[in-house]
């Protein structure tokens, strides 16, 4: 099993990270399978890092063995979505950028992603395009999220990564983070909604 993560897929958090150019593109990176934070359980902030944010983001759960899939026949590859986190070491982060590095010890880390216990099947949603999911902390809403503002579609993006990297049954998807991404403490609760259920709710430590 392998966690594939999009970035900049959201024109508002583009703006509010560092206000580059729109990729022209789906950018994606791998977290490996021991980042998983499964069951609501609690995140622990490492050691290693003074600034980690959270990302709430779409996830899909890949159900079938798959490679070099068109667009129109990607919704075959799924039948379940949730939410996860991706948590970024955001200081060790703009380190990597600013010297050219890798980005595996900001994303990659012990359980930086977060993913609900639950997925919900598409059937019950409604369409992929149209769904919305909130993120909250301590009560009060920090993002967004609406999958009609990506940049690259869900179905899009699988196919764009399906031409590089072979899916397996239980792959996971992030779909990339709408604006409001910020940083955690010790503390906060973290709870997320997809068209108004809750999947996501856990504790900072």
């Amino acid at each position: 099993m392998k966690i594939i993560c999009i970035g900049r897929n959201y024109r508002d958090h583009i703006a509010e990270f560092d206000g580059g150019p729109l990729p022209a593109e789906p950018l994606f990176f791998l977290k490996p399978d021991t980042a998983l934070l499964r069951n609501n359980d609690p995140f622990y902030i490492p050691d290693f890092t003074q600034e980690v944010h959270y990302e709430c983001e779409l996830v899909v759960r890949i159900d079938r063995l798959a490679r070099h899939i068109a667009p129109r026949f990607a919704h075959r590859l799924y039948a379940e979505v949730g939410l996860g986190i991706d948590f970024t070491a955001r200081d060790l982060q703009r380190e990597a950028i600013a010297n050219g590095w890798p980005w595996e010890r900001a994303k990659g880390f012990d359980y930086s992603a977060a993913v609900a216990p639950q997925f919900v099947p598409v059937a019950e949603l409604g369409d992929i395009r149209q769904l919305h999911f909130t993120l909250e902390i301590n009560g009060e809403v920090r993002q967004r999220g609406y999958t009609g503002d990506m940049i690259f579609g869900v179905d899009e993006l699988l196919s764009h990564v399906s031409r590089y990297i072979t899916y397996r049954t239980g792959d996971l998807f992030f779909t990339g983070t709408p604006a409001g991404a910020g940083p955690v403490e010790r503390g906060d609760v973290l709870r997320a909604t997809l068209e108004g259920r809750e999947l996501l709710n856990f504790e900072i430590r």
